[in-house]
Parts: structure tokens; sequence; C-alpha cells
């Protein structure tokens, strides 16, 4: 059975900084009220959902999933599952939903990511002998060392210096993602995709002062030499996001407009390069529909680090200033597990606005060299 899957709804919470406004929220918790909130703009009433996929990197283990369905009000019918590909989780439960749907096997689904770095628990390798201790570490090996496995930090600045993208570039990129989600922000262009938690309303990272004068002044992140700092690199953050994908046949039974998913894509590339996962994912969604960079619209791509989306757009040959122009991860943050879901809230927000017909692009490279790519069509 070969369904067309169309997302009739998307939000996300407002994205906090690590330690900050979101700090005392335990992801599920991040996670529920968007699903509430994507039920209540479609009309769906929970019992009708088949299915609740979310993504996750770094939470309490368990099944974010389904504890976010049962906290946010979905019957104890409704099964959930956590999927975890790293950065790219949450673009990878969208595109585990579109799949379920495609096959036939729900009608209705509800996908996203949530990620709370705030709240995330503490890991440690157990201790090797009777006199061990145990030792803390931040993240699980993302590839076998032998075949590299570099931290993304040092990963980026190797990828930019190897496409000779120097610091100014990636300053003058990162000021300007800075200055275009501030601008967002002020105007009230997010709004209809936000649902407030614990009092918070609005992003809390973009700083229009950010400026390519006060970014020259930072210090090399990762290397002595190098060219990525913490200015144009993006924040950890908190938040979640969630769309609601039905079939083509229950969106037209319900009157929903939407977004048609004309493709989604998953693609490897070498492990040393992470940031590059990008690249196949995107020239799949193309190849597979027929399209050309060109002929999509709205281009949303996760803002890593500067250097490395710059290094994936000169490989596409696609202007950077067509990618994320109401900023990105540089100026919102970056919460991990979430991250792919939020592009396609933008998405979701930004092809409103344009005719049907109108085409959108979200992807994410992944940590251990992976890209998610996902491509869309306005109703």
């Amino acid at each position: 059975m070969n369904q067309t899957a169309v997302i009739v709804a998307a939000r996300r919470t407002p994205i906090g900084s690590a330690g900050h406004a979101l700090r005392d929220i335990p992801v599920a918790d991040l996670a529920a009220p968007v699903l509430t909130a994507v039920l209540d703009d479609a009309g769906i009433r929970p019992g009708d959902v088949d299915e609740v996929v979310l993504g996750n990197c770094l939470g309490p283990g368990g099944d974010v999933a389904r504890y976010a369905a049962l906290a946010g009000g979905l019957p104890a019918t409704v099964p959930g599952l956590t999927v975890d590909r790293q950065c790219g989780s949450g673009l990878a439960a969208i595109t585990t939903a579109v799949a379920l749907i495609e096959a036939g096997h729900v009608r209705c689904a509800l996908a996203g990511g949530a990620e709370s770095a705030s709240t995330a628990p503490w890991r440690y390798w157990p201790p090797t002998g009777p006199s061990g201790t145990p030792v803390r570490y931040e993240r699980a090996p993302f590839a076998p060392a032998e075949l590299g496995d570099p931290d993304m930090g040092v990963a980026a600045d190797l990828l930019a210096e190897k496409h000779g993208i120097g610091r100014a570039r990636q300053d003058a990129y990162a000021a300007r993602s800075h200055r275009l989600a501030h601008a967002a922000r002020e105007s009230g262009a997010f709004d209809r995709e936000l649902t407030p938690v614990a009092g918070v309303r609005a992003d809390e990272r973009p700083r229009a002062a950010l400026t390519e004068e006060r970014l020259a002044r930072l210090r090399p992140a990762f290397r002595p030499d190098g060219t990525v700092t913490a200015g144009n690199s993006c924040g950890v953050g908190d938040g979640a996001a969630a769309v609601a994908v039905v079939t083509e046949r229950e969106a037209d039974r319900r009157g929903l407009a939407g977004l048609r998913v004309r493709k989604v894509a998953t693609a490897g590339v070498d492990p040393q390069w992470p940031g590059l996962g990008i690249v196949p994912a995107v020239r799949d969604v193309l190849a597979t529909t027929g399209r050309v960079l060109p002929d999509v619209d709205v281009v949303e791509l996760n803002e890593a680090f500067a250097g490395q989306v710059l290094a994936c757009c000169d490989e596409l040959g696609l202007d950077p200033d067509r990618v994320c122009t109401e900023g990105g991860a540089l100026a919102l943050g970056h919460p991990w597990g979430a991250s792919g879901a939020i592009l396609v809230v933008r998405l979701f927000s930004r092809l409103a606005a344009l005719p049907e017909g109108s085409a959108g692009l979200a992807a994410i490279a992944v940590g251990g060299g992976q890209g998610v790519a996902l491509l869309v069509e306005r109703r």
C-alpha cells in the first residue's frame, strides 16, 4: 500500500540555552505540551493517534515518547517509540512516521524530538577492576576509533580548513543568523509555532548585538590555530518540537492543508567528516523527485557550525543567503534530539505564507558521519 504522508500541524517550544530558562524541565515534560498543541491545531482527537515517535539523544533512557504521550493526555492505547540518531533524531523520528504512513501501517502519527541538556543524566563507564573508579563521559563513540571519531567541534574546524572557509566568512554567517533570528523574534514571526513552557514564551538566545566585529574577538574553541569559536558555533539548548502526520486521504477528509512529503533520505559519509552528511541526503531527495535547488523555495539546514553549513552549501552549489532566512541554530541553539524536528516546524511556518506547490527542504548532519533530509511541498 503506497500512501502519501501529509504534515498537517507543527509546533515547538521556545529554545532555552542549557542551564538557563528551561533548566528545570525534564525532557518528556518539554515534549508533552507540543504534542497536545499539534493535536489542537489539527483538530485531531487524542484517541485517533496511532503512534507517537520522538527523537532524543541524552535523556534518562526508558521511552521518552511513551512518557510524553501519556503526560500530554493521549490515551494508554497509543504506543510511543523513541529513536536515537544523535543530532538527526528529531528528523529521523519524522521520517519514521512518514514511512509508517506510506506503508499503510498507521493513518495518524505524532512525531518530533525533545532534548533537555540541562537535565541530562551524568554518564559513567564502570570500573575496570576491583580498585577502579567510574569514569564520566559526555558521549558514547560515534564510530570505531580506527575509522576516525572526532568530536564535532574539531571535525567542523578541520572541515572548514579543508574547504578553505576562513574565520571572517564563518563569523559573517554567524552574525547573520543572530541578526535574522532576532528580527524574526521581535516581529512575531515565530509566535504561531511556539508553545509556551513554564512561562517561557520566546527563544532565549538570539542576540542582535553579536556583530562580526564582536565575534572576531573570540579565541578558537577547538584547535589553537583553528577558526571555529564559541561565537560561530551553535549553543547547546533545551527544547522540543513535534508535527502531526496523516495520510493524504485523512488530510482531505478533515479539510486540512499542510505539507505533502515528497521524499525523505538518510545517508552515510566518512565519519571523519560528519558535517558533510547533509550533502548526499539532500542530493538523494532532489534526484528522486526530479527537483533542483533553485526550485526549492525554503531551505532549512541545521546550523551546527557556520563553517560546516558553508562547506555543505559550497558542495551543493547553494547560496548560503537562501538558508535559514529567519535565523537558525547558530542563533536559536541546538537542542540535539529536537533540532531536526525544529527544522520541519520552521518549514511549516514559512511555507504557510507561500502559494500551493511551493517546496521546502530540511536537512541535518549527524555525528559518526550521517545525514537526514526531507523534501515537502505545500498542498
